[in-house]
């Protein structure tokens, strides 16, 4: 957190705009990402009273989509963030910066923009509703509430279009620079690899350097046929 704020004031305005928005993304996203520990905690607990005390809880289900939906919702802006999104088209790797901000702009305009305007929109009314009847759910009996949980479909919907419009400002960035703006950068894959192969005693220093900048020059291949990959910042 640290190391993203000296980073942010280091940068220009533009570059800082962007900062802030991945930022904020990747601390939202990392907080609901402990939800998962309490979704496999009450899985636990469910599966050992149900085969051990023959003693299921009727809500639990409701429980299990809610704790899953939110950690789902609330990590999308964060993946996006991290230019994380799987992407299924192999020519879009092979074009050229510029080329592929025209794309993604384009698309995010046609697709992106009115599609979280329309979940913003829908789930701001689901909410309301929700909370207006404060609704239980009717898929299990004695069901639990689900208004906290349509509020969490805004609030999501917020985040990612927040995230999104910092993704068009990064194509015009691309597009006049020709290059892709650099992102806060995250603890990846790479990281637990240098640490587990620093700590090695069955690897000597020069395998262990080779081994490295091997797994970067993949991992930069692999961004550079992306989008803006990770930079240190």
């Amino acid at each position: 957190m640290l190391q993203s704020t000296r980073a942010i004031r280091r940068a220009k305005p533009v570059q800082r705009v962007l900062y802030i928005a991945d930022l904020i993304s990747t601390v939202v996203g990392k907080t609901a990402a402990w939800l998962i520990i309490a979704l496999m905690t009450v899985v636990v607990v469910e599966v050992a009273k149900r085969y051990l005390l023959n003693a299921p809880t009727a809500w639990i289900f409701d429980l299990n989509n809610m704790l899953y939906g939110t950690v789902f919702m609330l990590c999308g802006a964060y993946t996006l963030a991290q230019n994380s999104h799987v992407r299924g088209d192999f020519i879009y790797g092979s074009l050229k910066p510029r080329t592929q901000a025209t794309l993604d702009l384009i698309l995010y305009v046609l697709f992106f923009l009115p599609g979280i305007a329309a979940l913003i929109y829908a789930g701001w009314h689901y909410a309301q509703d929700s909370w207006r009847i404060l609704e239980h759910s009717n898929v299990t009996a004695d069901g639990p509430p689900v208004y906290p949980f349509k509020t969490v479909i805004p609030i999501a919907g917020t985040l990612v279009m927040m995230q999104g419009l910092a993704e068009m400002l990064r194509c015009v960035v691309c597009l006049k620079s020709g290059a892709w703006p650099p992102r806060l950068k995250d603890v990846s894959e790479l990281d637990v690899v240098e640490e587990q192969l620093a700590r090695s005693e069955y690897v000597d220093d020069e395998d262990r350097r080779a081994a490295i900048a091997g797994a970067h020059k993949i991992d930069e291949t692999a961004r550079q046929r992306g989008m803006g990959g990770d930079l240190n910042t």
